[in-house]
């Protein structure tokens, strides 16, 4: 619980209105109670504000007129929002100390939080107030940062290391081998040993059931700041750049490399070997299938229409090639006969 004055000296802001307003909790415009802050983040809502029952709201400074409800106005409401929400709502920590139920094979820290069922490895070396959730399984030689959580059954295979206060759920995998093969010629795989190591930097969030595998001869690098949804698919020897956020089920094939402060949409796939420069947004349910070398957004997907709409277009791109041939036989036509 925080009184409104509380909250601009933490986090910055204009208040306006009453400053001993106190607020226990955040939520939408449209449901908030006497006990909660609310923001307008999108103006398609600003119609809301007249009728919402929220103690107080977060605007933009365009917004700050719009409304006689005490008030908190901010550069980005919805980072502020966001901010705000992290102070009402920190995130649990269980106490220090160790399950009776772990098999341990490293020294942990007193600060840290070790819970049954845990095993880890030999030459783990775990980072001051580092929470591993039950079921979890840390190979040998991993290293993990201060404050870094792992949420139940995570599995972190060896040598990968990542960085400070970092946040792993469910069901991820870390380090697991590389898709790697070589064919002979009668057609049988011959499986290429996966050496390199996963190397996760600084607050780093990674979703349930994400996979993450080790590089062939380098490694498999995340970026400071990345934050990956739920099941995606990272290969091995790709590199994401700092600040990047990718939404859930997206496919990232091998050796690719994304730069910094990019954003890629669910379901999005990307071809292996491919560069993504710094601040490119890939669409949601996109294909990229090569490189991208200049800042921007890009779209390779269809947008939605009926079934009928849809067999009739598709029955028409059929047809594409025999209509660019007569498309070049007339355009030949005209050259040889101008006057025709």
């Amino acid at each position: 619980m925080f009184r409104l004055d509380e909250l601009v000296e933490r986090l910055g802001g204009e208040l306006v209105g009453d400053a001993t307003v106190t607020v226990s909790r955040v939520d939408t415009l449209e449901r908030a109670g006497a006990d909660a802050i609310s923001f307008l983040a999108n103006p398609r809502y600003a119609g809301q504000l007249a009728s919402t029952r929220a103690a107080a709201v977060i605007v933009g400074a365009r917004a700050r007129d719009a409304t006689t409800l005490t008030r908190i106005v901010a550069d980005d409401p919805y980072v502020y929002f966001a901010r705000v929400s992290q102070l009402l709502n920190p995130a649990p920590r269980p106490p220090a100390g160790v399950a009776p139920s772990a098999d341990l094979a490293s020294v942990v820290p007193e600060t840290s939080s070790v819970a049954a069922g845990v095993s880890i490895g030999g030459g783990v070396v775990l980072g001051e107030n580092v929470v591993i959730g039950p079921g979890c399984h840390i190979d040998d030689r991993v290293r993990l940062g201060d404050d870094t959580v792992l949420h139940a059954n995570v599995t972190i295979y060896a040598d990968c290391e990542l960085g400070e206060r970092c946040i792993v759920h469910s069901g991820a995998v870390i380090g697991a081998d590389g898709f790697g093969f070589a064919r002979e010629r009668d057609g049988s795989w011959v499986k290429i040993p996966q050496v390199g190591r996963v190397i996760v930097g600084n607050d780093v969030e990674i979703g349930a059931n994400t996979t993450i595998d080790r590089g062939t001869l380098a490694d498999t690098v995340i970026g400071d700041d990345v934050k990956l949804d739920n099941q995606i698919q990272i290969a091995h020897n790709v590199t994401i750049g700092a600040h990047t956020a990718i939404a859930g089920c997206v496919g990232i094939a091998g050796s690719t490399t994304i730069g910094r402060r990019c954003m890629i949409g669910g379901q999005a796939g990307i071809i292996g070997h491919l560069e993504i420069v710094d601040d490119v947004v890939v669409s949601a349910g996109t294909l990229v299938t090569k490189s991208i070398r200049e800042a921007g957004v890009y779209t390779a997907s269809l947008p939605l229409q009926s079934h009928g709409d849809w067999v009739r277009n598709f029955a028409h791109l059929r047809h594409l090639d025999s209509l660019a041939d007569r498309i070049r036989r007339l355009e030949q036509l005209l050259t040889e006969r101008p006057d025709a």
